[in-house]
């Protein structure tokens, strides 16, 4: 059976590949064990430089692995560059910091001496998603790796070039064989390796379902996991906000990847003085962006990754609008036979509507007027997901008293959400739980091990 990749701009066939053999993956998985082995006893030292060999890799090749991110999944290239100077950033942050994260920490007890001695866990399987198709990746395999363990991907059918391409990048850089290695296996097989008693623990970023499954799995064997899922992440705009900024960060937060990243605003919460206003300036600004060649600079948004999604994101929109919500910008999914979903806002949306109860994985902003900031944290909060939120406010102390009343893993006031190697970055409800990056996510996946000497 082959796994294809596919340009979602032309729907054209780039390569095909073969699955792994049970053969193949049992080798792998017996080659990442045996590096564990080793890997965990490598220096600090020798780590780091591998780790900033990656970046120098990254930052070197930016446009060719820019480029398969654009061919792969549709991301407009200017976005897909910034993608890899990401990854290039988390390499070079975890160099840096791992050993300050990771050393012994003291306990002050009766005991002659007692610390935690933060110790890798092996081999850890990374199940993640087509919408970030490399930072996904390097936000879990920099800490992981600079920790000792080793890391094995399962990544989404349709980015295998990409999945491939970061396998290729810790090689080049120096890191052994087993170390970091790319499973090309479909998604009916992972359970298999969650059961393998070589495989440690699972991370997974992607879908709420998905998300379910490995836990289900993962807890039947006593592993441990990070699951990262869904968001419809609320954006407060208050009565004294600054509107052009706030319009500004929204429009960019709702079309960065065309509107398929789980942590961009998707629900706005406008109070009713500078509602009208609001939404003039949003449908301008939305209006003026564009799409075309996504190797342009100045294309703006592409096609969504795959075109059941726009069939699927239009679904959703057009059974909204029979249940009363309404059009403020028309666009949509206007070409069955492409991918392409252009950017829309929904007003009047209402409990029972796929675009109150659901994520809208597209360029679709659904905008709430509000009477008072009281009913905007009802509104907020009144979601299964609570991944991230956006509050906009020049009252400082007032953002901040509410930013603590929002039911979510992150908040950012007058600012877009955004993940970075330096803070933790999770979600609760059913936007999952655990914590990447910062200092918080190297130590999701390491025995937290207590050394008491008498």
């Amino acid at each position: 059976m082959a796994i294809k990749s596919i340009n979602p701009a032309n729907n054209s066939v780039l390569k095909t590949y073969e699955y792994l053999t049970d053969a193949a993956l049992e080798k792998a998985l017996h080659q990442a064990d045996e590096t564990f082995r080793s890997w965990r006893q490598t220096s600090f030292a020798e780590r780091t430089q591998l780790m900033n060999k990656c970046a120098d890799l990254l930052e070197k090749d930016n446009r060719h692995y820019a480029e398969l991110m654009t061919l792969e999944m549709g991301k407009p290239i200017k976005q897909a560059t910034s993608e890899i100077n990401k990854c290039a950033a988390v390499c070079r942050y975890y160099a840096q910091h791992a050993e300050k994260f990771l050393q012994d920490e003291i306990m002050e007890t009766e005991a002659s001496r007692s610390f935690v001695s933060y110790e890798p866990l092996g081999a850890v399987l990374a199940v993640m998603p087509w919408n970030f198709p490399y930072w996904q990746v390097f936000r879990f395999a920099a800490p992981a790796l600079m920790a000792g363990n080793v890391g094995i991907l399962k990544h989404a059918s349709n980015v295998p070039q990409c999945a491939l391409a970061i396998e290729a990048v810790f090689r080049q850089a120096g890191f052994p064989e087993g170390a970091f290695t790319t499973l090309l296996i479909p998604s009916d097989k992972v359970e298999k390796v969650i059961q393998d008693e070589r495989i440690k623990a699972v991370t997974l970023t992607g879908s709420e379902g998905a998300g379910s499954s490995v836990a289900q799995v993962a807890g039947r064997e006593i592993k441990k996991t990070v699951l990262e899922l869904g968001g419809s992440d609320p954006f407060l705009v208050l009565a004294d906000a600054d509107l052009d900024k706030a319009v500004e960060t929204a429009v960019n937060s709702r079309l960065i990847n065309t509107g398929q990243s789980c942590i961009a605003a998707k629900r706005f919460m406008v109070v009713e003085p500078v509602a009208e206003t609001f939404l003039q300036k949003m449908k301008a600004l939305m209006e003026s962006k564009r799409t075309g060649d996504l190797m342009d600079e100045a294309c703006d948004y592409g096609p969504l990754a795959r075109r059941d999604l726009a069939e699927d994101l239009q679904k959703q929109v057009d059974e909204s609008v029979a249940k009363g919500a309404k059009i403020y910008l028309n666009g949509g999914h206007r070409n069955p036979g492409d991918a392409y979903f252009h950017p829309m806002i929904l007003t009047d949306i209402k409990p029972g509507m796929p675009a109150y109860e659901d994520e809208l994985f597209g360029p679709v902003a659904l905008v709430f007027v509000v009477k008072d900031e009281a009913e905007a944290i009802r509104i907020a909060n009144d979601h299964k997901y609570g991944l991230g939120a956006t509050i906009f406010t020049q009252d400082l102390n007032k953002g901040e008293k509410l930013a603590r009343q929002i039911e979510s893993g992150n908040v950012f006031i007058n600012a877009m959400v955004q993940s970075a190697p330096g803070i933790p970055f999770g979600g609760i409800k059913k936007s999952g739980y655990g914590r990447e990056l910062s200092y918080v996510g190297i130590r999701e996946f390491i025995n937290q091990k207590t050394i008491w000497i008498g």
